[in-house]
């Protein structure tokens, strides 16, 4: 009897079948992670990736809404379960940082803020109006810049100097920290008109071509850094493996901010820049979507090879969605410039794998937090050099 006791939780909720595999509620408080705000990009994105489908159906735009909504109610959510963390569990919550792995999450949050900003204005226009849409766009599109660009200089800075990182510590996680401002990049162009105009539209604009180019130069570093440790160390742990569709996110979400900035320059900027600024959308974004293909097809076999031995479920597992996600986006805007099938089509078929990944991946995340099991303590922190 007494070695059965320690499988049996104690705690009330366990008999309403919540939480059965933890031993007290306050564990969920207890170990909420950054990485949890992935869930919030990887429902944002099926959101807002449905507003810029070039085929669009009866019915897409609200379901998409309610989508939002959902991405909505699970950043707040989010935001106050991590604020009473830090206030309840101040010295775990540091602990993250020191945590070379977990650390890269912190790019989650501020990406988080950015896409549900985008759906709020995309869509989220039709529930709360026009002014009031724009007005709480504003507001998340500067929290998650500010946090993003912090994160891409924090986050760097703590690797360089603390961390203790190994030949074969590159993976996609590393790309999480720089991705924020290519994110502010595209979302800032939806935002673009409802700027002032004159100086305050121009210095939006160039703002964003500035992350753009930030974001752009660092991703391509740390793909290279991850190819290389994919040649020379292979695929590494299977828990690990999703993570290595984050590298699509910065390809994607670069080729949708480029068309997206291209499609409104001449708000801000005369000919011939403004004209130049759209083909620049056209000219960079074939061919690193072309680039993007060739990733697919390899983070795909590895996928299904590893997945064939055994894939167990994660929070990484939410890696399959965002990233797909920003190729929705980027192909819906070279198939907005180009006018060409393909890529119209080519939306259409990264959406539709866009939402079978995330039916998959948040039925599988909602059981493991209702058993708890995703609020199980994490591995502990490496310690700091």
């Amino acid at each position: 009897m007494k070695a059965n006791r320690k499988n049996v939780p104690s705690h009330a909720l366990a008999r309403w079948g919540l939480l059965p595999d933890l031993d007290d509620p306050r564990q969920v408080l207890a170990n909420i992670t950054p990485n949890w705000y992935a869930s919030v990009m990887g429902t944002g994105i099926v959101a807002v990736a449905a507003a810029s489908l070039p085929l669009q159906f009866p019915g897409l735009r609200t379901a998409a809404t309610a989508v939002w909504a959902f991405a909505a109610f699970l950043l707040i959510a989010l935001s106050i379960t991590t604020a009473l963390h830090w206030l309840r569990h101040r010295t775990r919550a540091r602990g993250h940082a020191r945590n070379p792995v977990m650390a890269q999450f912190y790019g989650a949050p501020p990406m988080a803020m950015l896409t549900v900003g985008a759906g709020t204005l995309l869509l989220g226009r039709d529930v709360i109006g026009l002014r009031a849409a724009v007005d709480i766009d504003w507001a998340l599109w500067f929290a998650g810049t500010a946090g993003g660009l912090l994160c891409a200089v924090a986050v760097p800075y703590l690797m360089f100097t603390r961390h203790e990182v190994r030949p074969d510590s590159a993976f996609g996680g590393w790309l999480m920290p720089v991705v924020p401002p290519m994110v502010s990049a595209s979302t800032g162009a939806l935002l673009l008109p409802y700027a002032a105009p004159g100086q305050a539209q121009l210095t939006l604009l160039l703002c964003c071509y500035a992350m753009f180019g930030l974001s752009l130069l660092a991703s391509i570093v740390v793909i290279t850094l991850i190819w290389y440790r994919l040649a020379l160390h292979k695929i590494g742990p299977a828990p690990m493996v999703p993570t290595l569709w984050i590298v699509l996110g910065p390809l994607g979400q670069s080729i949708a901010a480029a068309n997206l900035l291209g499609g409104v320059a001449h708000l801000a900027v005369p000919a011939p820049y403004a004209g130049a600024m759209q083909a620049f959308g056209v000219l960079y974004g074939v061919p690193a979507w072309g680039f993007a293909l060739l990733w697919v097809a390899l983070a795909g076999a590895i996928t299904v090879r590893t997945a064939r031995s055994g894939l167990p479920f994660s929070l990484t597992w939410w890696s399959f969605t965002f990233p797909v996600g920003t190729m929705v986006m980027g192909t819906s805007g070279i198939a907005l410039h180009t006018g060409a099938q393909l890529f119209r089509v080519a939306a259409a078929v990264f959406y539709a794998a866009l939402v079978l990944a995330w039916l998959l991946v948040a039925a599988r995340t909602a059981r493991g937090s209702l058993r708890g099991r995703l609020f199980l303590p994490a591995a502990q922190p490496a310690p700091a050099r």
